[in-house]
């Protein structure tokens, strides 16, 4: 959380933090602004004070809007800087922030880079702000990020944007099996009043709609495959793909809101109609770890545990896991969990990779998303909920839905 960065930076010997670009679809400028139409901005934290957002004076408004105290560059006067240092951007831009870090009073001290921008243009930045100011040592925390320990657990107002967000995901689920279940079949083909069948592209269009609707963005697009392409577990759906009855279909949706704020990740497998003997022998084994592991989660546990658990299950069934082949392409193929947020992905990790830093914290959101897939033989399944770590030890589902696998038709 916010109220754990003074501690975090102090125990990383960094004493301020400085974050770059906009504030819409830049998760570490996000985190401080909230989604605001504030663009090229740069935001400072000093360890112990308050952060202060220098903002681009045509947008004032929006950046008063974030609550921040806040400082324009229009004082330090860009087109002057420009010309002094002979019509070189980088250069200019450069003494622009030095000159603003130099009104905070932050000329010397170890500042760990957030922020999202063209990488070459940063490191330019970046590279000239040092030599204009060598008592400031810029550092990168990528192996241990502070800011991505602070945003690896929530407070109330962080959770009541994610259950929100998790009740409009949840909406569009309904209605898409609402869509599905309205059609109907010919010669084992989900197909529409006119006959036509249905395909990915047809369902994935009105998803986007709905959506949109809500207000919600979908920059990483959606899963939604049918069959063998259900079997690998990123495999996004081919527009033209039919909708076969009796199939196992992975509706993976993972939108944020709209401008860039907090995530929701949610998947169901489906089958239309009926379900074969192999794709409900397939869920039975999923739905066996999801309930399992949903039972045992227990807050301050290490996050490798449960991934542990997983593969120990999914092998007592007969499935190949990453534990024993970490290569494999078949059985459970993937980590049980990630943390969610600002970032579709973030801390806590729940896989193989998770360090004993990774930990259920209380406030902490992750997915639970075991899966087996088999596409030589036509079959993925996939259950995912988002689980909060209430302060109370409890687990709290943010976004229940049913965990059905068939969809019946209603004609």
């Amino acid at each position: 959380m916010k109220s754990d960065l003074l501690a975090l930076m102090r125990d990383a010997n960094l004493d301020a933090l400085l974050v770059l670009g906009d504030a819409l679809h830049n998760p570490a400028m996000v985190y401080f602004t909230g989604v605001a139409h504030v663009t090229e901005a740069a935001l400072v934290l000093k360890r112990g004070e308050d952060p202060i957002l220098f903002f681009n004076p045509m947008e004032r408004d929006e950046a008063a809007s974030t609550g921040l105290q806040t400082k324009g560059f229009a004082p330090y006067d860009y087109r002057k800087l420009f010309e002094e240092s002979g019509n070189n951007a980088q250069l200019a831009k450069a003494r622009l922030l030095q000159l603003a870090l130099t009104d905070v009073d932050l000329t010397s001290g170890r500042v760990a880079v957030y922020g999202q921008r063209d990488t070459s243009e940063s490191f330019g930045l970046l590279t000239a702000l040092e030599e204009l100011m060598p008592s400031l040592e810029i550092v990168s925390d990528y192996a241990d990020p502070v800011l991505l320990h602070a945003r690896s657990t929530k407070d109330e107002g962080e959770i009541a944007e994610m259950r929100k967000i998790g009740e409009q995901t949840t909406e569009v689920v309904a209605q898409v099996a609402d869509y599905l279940a309205s059609q109907r079949a010919k010669e084992g083909i989900l197909v529409n009043a006119e006959g036509q069948p249905i395909t990915v592209g047809n369902v994935k269009s009105h998803i986007f709609l709905w959506l949109a609707e809500r207000g919600l963005d979908n920059p990483h697009g959606t899963i939604f495959a049918p069959g063998a392409e259900g079997g690998v577990p990123h495999s996004t759906g081919s527009p033209d793909a039919l909708l076969r009855l009796g199939e196992p279909i992975v509706f993976d949706i993972f939108p944020v809101q709209a401008g860039g704020g907090y995530y929701f990740d949610f998947t169901r497998t489906w089958c239309l109609g009926h379900a074969t003997d192999e794709a409900q022998s397939l869920y039975e084994d999923v739905r066996y770890v999801y309930d399992t592991i949903m039972r045992e989660l227990k807050m301050d546990q290490l996050c490798s545990l449960y991934q542990d658990r997983t593969c120990d299950l999914f092998a007592e069934r007969g499935h190949p896991t990453v534990k024993e082949d970490p290569q494999t392409e078949v059985g459970f193929v993937h980590g049980l969990a990630h943390g969610l947020g600002l970032d579709v992905h973030e801390a806590p990790r729940l896989s193989r990779d998770a360090t004993e830093r990774d930990l259920l914290r209380a406030g902490s959101v992750v997915t639970i998303e075991p899966g087996l897939y088999y596409p030589e033989r036509g079959l993925g399944c996939r259950l995912e909920d988002a689980v909060y770590v209430r302060p109370d030890g409890k687990m709290e589902v943010l976004a229940p839905y049913p965990l059905d696998l068939v969809i019946p038709l209603k004609s």
